[in-house]
């Protein structure tokens, strides 16, 4: 349920090892009362690739298992483009490439990638605001 362009967020006491993908599907998931199991056999990947996704172990899915989620589960309209917006945040390993951009971005990118396990939830959230 996005507002305003905005992606809703999903990460609110979640597990620390979750992607907002991840959480979003297990959501879902739960929300229908379907095992990973079930879920998996439905969409064609293995149980092990579906927990590995809803935990953050692997990268962004493709954009034909996106498709077939949203088929299964029977997602429509907005809360669809959520799941497809969520899925292209939610890679949990980012390369920042700041080549051509100024030295500020450079330094910014690199502060960040040694500091953000430091963070806590409301300066994580405070930044999200500040840049979307």
């Amino acid at each position: 349920m996005a507002a305003a362009g905005h992606i809703t967020s999903v990460c609110e006491s979640t597990a620390d090892d979750m992607t907002p993908f991840g959480v979003r599907l297990r959501l879902l998931r739960q929300q229908r009362a379907l095992t990973q199991a079930q879920l998996a056999k439905a969409i064609g990947v293995s149980p092990a690739y579906l927990s590995a996704l809803e935990h953050g172990k692997r990268g962004r899915p493709s954009w034909h298992l996106i498709q077939a989620i949203i088929q299964h589960l029977n997602i429509i309209w907005d809360d669809a483009e959520d799941l497809i917006k969520l899925s292209r945040i939610s890679h949990p390993k980012v390369t920042i490439d700041t080549s051509g951009l100024s030295p500020l971005a450079t330094e910014l990118a690199n502060e960040l990638s040694i500091k953000i396990s430091k963070l806590d939830d409301s300066k994580l959230k405070a930044m999200l605001r500040e840049i979307t």
